[in-house]
């Protein structure tokens, strides 16, 4: 029956769960054995990526704008009548394949997550993750809602971020309150939905006969290759090798700007008094120099970017109703990526970009890959991925290259970009340390007060970067509109072991370049076929959480950024 199932994902959009059921029994009534296998797996490979894709855009289409209530109500339709019924005959089929003893050489790797997948599921968590949908959606709405009103015009926080770099100190010191202002007034709903969330997450976790929602979402997220005790081996390692060099980092800040102490609203403004880098004016612009740089990274980039502008698969702009964040999703029937983000014409927009296109390379590489099971690599390289990119493209950042700088200016972005990573290491062990805390405290952390508590005991012990005495309510705000704390649970430390594993990639780079990315190229066409280890290995790095590792990365990051400001001046 498979001959006649959509090759576009525009009649699937507006299925009901009686249309894709056919599809599922089919795959459920087939008997397995060697000469069906592949042919079985085709088949639910595709109705598995159509599925994927018509997720993919209802959730993108319900992103682009939180007020539009037909994309809001499609979305939900979806996660509430379909997505409950697939995952439950998902389980049927995955536990039919384990259950015959097949073992296919094309999914050595993906059958570990197959069989984890069977060995986690329960019945009465469908529902749940139905409700946890619901509660993102409204988490949503409350942070695409928050605006400001300055010098007369209404703004969202993120536009207002831009006044961060601004040269005026009092000015960076007023907007630094009134974000802060507008963000407290949602203080009773995010504490509400919290917990709402730790309820339900308490709830999944026993109902899967866990003892704590840490095992199971190790388990959940398919977490093979390291345990929650490396993860936490790695945030100690980031205390002593990374603290350190952001307090030095902050201090040499503090005297270059002349001032007794470092506040929160003086860590994103030139240390040196020069007005922000504006890398584009337009979006055109934006994307016509994007495209020069992506070009002479590799030519096949430059042309699968021109061919998302073409296609329109970006939506850049920030606006007020946009959904917060920025991310890269994929549409596999399609084979195409989609990137969403919010700029507001900063340099940092250059930074996302760079970081979402690798996201959108890695799309395009393990597009090649015949079965969907494939192509899902671990998140913890999909993040090597893009911050790979970030590095990678440094050297085509010029005006005279077709980018966004001048020598100067790409100099100095390069060594801010460097300081952010020292200074983003900390900031992740914070988060880190705070959700294993809250998954193994977890009566105790629905108390949002109490997660107040140890969120300012974790970020004073790794915030170095700035003088934060007098401002915890700032400090409370920020673990109240980190995305992933409440929405994607664990999801936090992928980032700080890619972007170990990125900055070994550009070590290789400044001593050949296209070597680099030619390792780096493969490993990406790799997809999940391989386990993490090995996907590092490919990429001619190691996965690592010692501190050895981490201070050879550091040593090269202080040391190029000291180049570079030569540079810059």
């Amino acid at each position: 029956m498979f001959e006649n199932f959509p090759k576009t994902v525009d009649e699937p959009k507006q299925w009901a769960w009686s249309d894709w059921q056919p599809y599922f029994d089919h795959l459920q009534d087939t008997d397995l054995s060697a000469d069906t296998i592949d042919t079985w797996l085709e088949n639910w490979s595709t109705v598995g990526s159509m599925f994927s894709e018509v997720f993919s855009r209802l959730h993108v289409a319900k992103d682009i704008d939180t007020t539009d209530e037909a994309a809001e109500k499609a979305y939900m339709r979806f996660v509430g009548e379909i997505y409950p019924e697939v995952q439950r005959v998902n389980f049927q089929i995955q536990k039919k394949l384990v259950a015959s003893g097949l073992e296919p050489a094309s999914l050595k790797i993906p059958m570990r997550n197959i069989k984890t997948d069977v060995e986690i599921f329960c019945e009465d968590n469908v529902p749940l993750s139905v409700q946890e949908n619901d509660i993102a959606n409204r988490y949503n709405k409350i942070l695409g809602a928050q605006t400001v009103t300055w010098e007369g015009e209404e703004i969202t926080l993120t536009q207002l971020g831009k006044v961060m770099q601004d040269t005026d100190r009092d000015k960076r010191e007023k907007a630094f309150r009134l974000a802060n202002e507008r963000r407290a007034q949602d203080f009773e709903e995010l504490n509400a939905i919290w917990r709402e969330y730790m309820d339900l997450r308490k709830q999944i976790s026993q109902n899967a006969s866990f003892d704590n929602f840490r095992s199971y979402t190790w388990k959940d997220l398919n977490r093979h290759d390291y345990s929650p005790e490396q993860a936490l081996q790695f945030v100690d390692a980031i205390e002593q090798v990374v603290v350190p060099a952001a307090e030095r980092m902050a201090e040499r800040r503090r005297v270059k700007m002349g001032l007794d102490k470092l506040a929160p609203w003086d860590v994103a403004v030139d240390e040196q008094g020069r007005e922000p880098l504006v890398p584009y004016e337009t979006m055109d612009e934006f994307l016509s120099k994007s495209v020069s740089v992506f070009q002479q990274v590799d030519p096949e980039l430059g042309a699968q970017f021109k061919m998302m502008i073409d296609e329109k698969l970006l939506d850049l702009d920030n606006r007020k109703g946009k959904a917060p964040g920025g991310y890269c999703t994929g549409f596999l029937v399609t084979k195409r990526p989609f990137i969403f983000m919010n700029s507001v014409g900063l340099d940092g927009d250059v930074r996302t970009l760079l970081h979402e296109v690798g996201h959108a390379l890695h799309g395009f590489a393990s597009y090649n890959l015949p079965l969907m099971q494939q192509q899902r690599a671990p998140m913890e390289f999909n993040e090597v991925a893009s911050m790979a990119m970030e590095l990678l493209a440094s050297p085509y950042l010029t005006e005279d290259k077709g980018g966004y700088f001048s020598e100067a200016d790409a100099s100095r972005f390069r060594a801010d970009h460097l300081k952010g990573i020292i200074d983003f290491w900390p900031y992740m062990a914070v988060v880190v340390a705070f959700q294993h805390w809250i998954y193994t405290n977890h009566d105790l952390a629905t108390d949002p007060l109490e997660c107040d508590k140890k969120w300012l005991e974790l970020w004073g012990r790794f915030m170095k970067n700035a003088d934060y005495s007098g401002h915890e309510e700032f400090i409370k705000n920020r673990w109240r509109r980190q995305i992933h704390i409440y929405r994607r649970p664990f999801y936090y430390v992928e980032y700080g072991l890619a972007q170990l594993g990125a900055v070994q990639v550009w070590a290789k780079a400044l001593q050949d370049q296209q070597s680099a990315l030619d390792d780096y190229r493969s490993a990406l066409a790799l997809g999940g076929t391989v386990t993490l280890p090995e996907l590092y290995q490919a990429a001619g790095v190691k996965l690592a959480f010692d501190a050895e590792t981490l201070q050879e990365a550091v040593n090269l990051l202080e040391s190029t950024i000291d180049d570079l400001e030569a540079l810059a001046h």
